[in-house]
């Protein structure tokens, strides 16, 4: 099946908004007849289910932590981009359009990436009204930084905060929203299953971690806002409760899951430091803007990086991309770091590092205004690896962090399954194969805030209200299935914990699925993964019941989602036989290490199907067209 995207005719400028204008609209009054249910709290979920119930929608949200203000959208540290051009440096909305085409190597839809650009503004500004406390230049405007994959500074950030400023911005207006009696807030409860009623979707089954009392919700129209799927490398720089379930289980009820080998590794994270460790930490890339990277240039070097004289030292990413630097884009810097410590030139405990210096940038700003700019990291750097980065270098190292694939979505952001709409990092549309850095805060508050109140009212004005509630058989099934699932896991009453599984999944999709991959690599995954899945659904112990609090019980259904995923991720990547962005395939590379595309076979979005358990999905294309940026090698030099 060739897949449509939906994306409206004319000059891309005018787009959105002839879009926007032709859409279909409820009236304020009729907004109360319907129900949406809003899935993930972060900053796309929270956005979108406060702007949903302030027009007057009957909202219904839906977290996993305690609190809504805890979701992973918090830890996001460096910034937002913005087309806004306060720092009069050349930007424009066109300009970022290019830029983050380019930066996603040519392989995301034109016109979602240009309306996200075209909106990016209107965050900022939605922000300062809401009272986020973005940083300011001296003379009170606001201030902005670069990021990776960028010649110019749009970046606008809250120190080394930016994702929690604005998480709290949004918590406050859905705050405001459950107090009017628009939004009601589930927490502590956790989807298991999207309902499918006469091919629209209808509802979700959920599981109250406090009691286990598994449970429906009926609405008009559900909206997916829960992240992406990096935990399935075991150690990343999510939230050790990041998980694929929801998505994973909608993909299985008839959702197209698009493109999930493009995952990317963030290249300033704190080194691995042994097999106690659960979870990484990342290092703004913001840190790139005032530190430089380098390593020593005689292999195996093991003298303190203050006695290296800087002619020993290589700054391997000003040496070979002089253009951007140390601001080049994630998936080139993290293959540049994995290339010299392949190479024998890392640092610290099992050369699996590279230094980040700020020698030169204190030396010449002070140390002051440094930490005026980062000081929160360096502090938390300081608390995890009990070293001073204002005194020597920090030492970093590339990690799982983001997923660009995710749920297939048009370009009103609804998923194959209509009134299944998709919002954030949980849907494949604006990044294509690499995402730029403070690209998804950008993403997560343009689809919540500009974006979904009119794509779904377009959907919700045709359908009608659904006033049937949960009474139908598509609910009743999917309580019993929900129900049966648990019963089996709970009754092997195996040897291994669901941590075990996880970790040694994590294990294969780094070492076979990871920075770097090799059709051999992922015959290897692909043979490894289900030998590994047959184990845990044969060995696996969760102790406790299904009946009250048991995060073991929580824990092992996330890992059998994961043991799942895994497969399609490896056989994505398989299928995708070039190297684009962050999939980067060994056999498709230049004589300098750079990716080598294959635009002739490869320029489309994969769109796998679910045809059943233990049956190889149906791949569907969207094809790519590029008319407004022309496709080109990607050059970062």
């Amino acid at each position: 099946m060739i897949l449509d995207g939906k994306c409206p005719s004319g000059p891309i400028s005018e787009k959105w908004e002839r879009h926007r204008h032709e859409m279909k609209l409820v009236s304020p009054a009729n907004k109360r007849k319907y129900r949406i249910i809003v899935v993930g709290t972060g900053l796309a979920g929270s956005s979108a289910a406060a702007t949903l119930g302030e027009l007057g929608y009957n909202v219904e949200a839906f977290c996993f932590q305690d609190s809504a203000r805890r979701a992973h959208s918090i830890a996001a540290q460096g910034g937002i981009n913005a087309a806004k051009d306060y720092p009069n440096d050349g930007d424009s909305i066109f300009r970022l359009f290019h830029d983050t085409v380019k930066g996603g190597d040519f392989r995301s839809r034109e016109a979602n990436v240009y309306r996200l650009a075209e909106v990016s503004g209107n965050i900022i500004d939605q922000c300062v009204a809401q009272g986020v406390p973005f940083a300011r230049d001296y003379a009170g405007y606001l201030d902005n930084r670069s990021f990776g994959g960028a010649q110019v500074s749009r970046t606008f950030y809250a120190r080394g905060q930016t994702g929690q400023q604005l998480l709290l911005g949004a918590y406050s207006a859905l705050s405001r929203q459950v107090r009017a009696g628009n939004v009601r807030l589930y927490p502590r409860t956790e989807m298991l299953d999207l309902v499918v009623v006469g091919g629209e979707a209808k509802g979700i089954t959920v599981r109250d971690m406090v009691t286990g009392k598994i449970r429906c919700h009926a609405a008009d129209a559900v909206c997916l806002c829960t992240g992406g799927y990096m935990n399935v490398y075991y150690l990343s720089t999510n939230a050790m409760g990041g998980n694929v379930t929801a998505t994973y289980r909608a993909y299985k009820r008839g959702a197209f899951f698009a493109n999930p080998c493009y995952t990317q590794i963030h290249p300033t994270c704190i080194p691995v430091t042994g097999d106690h460790q659960a979870k990484l930490t990342l290092m703004s890339e913001s840190l790139r803007n005032d530190g430089r990277v380098w390593v020593p240039k005689i292999r195996g070097d093991r003298r303190p990086p203050h006695e290296i004289p800087g002619e020993e030292r290589d700054y391997y990413l000003e040496r070979k991309y002089p253009s951007f630097g140390n601001l080049a884009p994630r998936d080139i810097s993290s293959r540049a770091a994995k290339e010299v410590c392949d190479d024998g030139h890392g640092v610290g405990p099992g050369g699996r590092g590279v230094y980040l210096d700020f020698a030169g940038a204190i030396k010449r700003l002070g140390e002051d205004t440094i930490r005026q700019r980062y000081g929160n990291l360096f502090e938390m750097y300081e608390r995890i690896t009990d070293e001073n980065a204002y005194k020597q270098p920090m030492r970093i190292y590339p990690a799982p962090h983001y997923a660009m694939g995710g749920l297939w979505v048009d370009y009103n952001l609804q998923s194959s399954i209509p009134g299944l709409f998709v919002l954030g990092e949980a849907n494949f549309s604006d990044h294509g194969a690499n995402r730029l850095g403070a690209s998804a805060l950008m993403q997560g508050l343009g689809d919540g805030y500009f974006i979904i109140p009119y794509t779904i009212a377009h959907y919700l004005a045709q359908s009608g209200p659904d006033a049937a509630g949960t009474g139908r058989p598509e609910f009743v099934r999917s309580v019993e299935e929900t129900e049966a699932s648990i019963k089996r896991l709970l009754s092997i009453n195996g040897s291994k914990t669901a941590n075990e599984f996880h970790r040694e999944l994590g294990g294969i999709m780094w070492e076979q699925v990871g920075m770097t991959r090799s059709r051999e690599s992922l015959e290897n995954a692909l043979r490894r993964i289900p030998e590994l899945r047959a184990e845990f659904w044969e060995n696996v112990r969760v102790p406790g019941g299904e009946e009250d609090l048991n995060q073991e019980l929580e824990k092992v259904g996330r890992v059998a989602d994961f043991l799942d995923f895994a497969e399609l991720l490896a056989r994505d990547a398989l299928h995708r036989n070039e190297s684009c962005g962050s999939h980067f395939r060994m056999e498709h590379q230049t004589e300098d290490g750079e990716a080598v595309r294959d635009d002739a076979n490869f320029c489309h979005v994969a769109a796998w199907q679910f045809t059943g358990a233990d049956r190889e999905p149906e791949l569907h294309k969207e094809q790519l067209s590029f008319e407004n940026v022309r496709l080109a090698v990607r050059s970062y030099r």
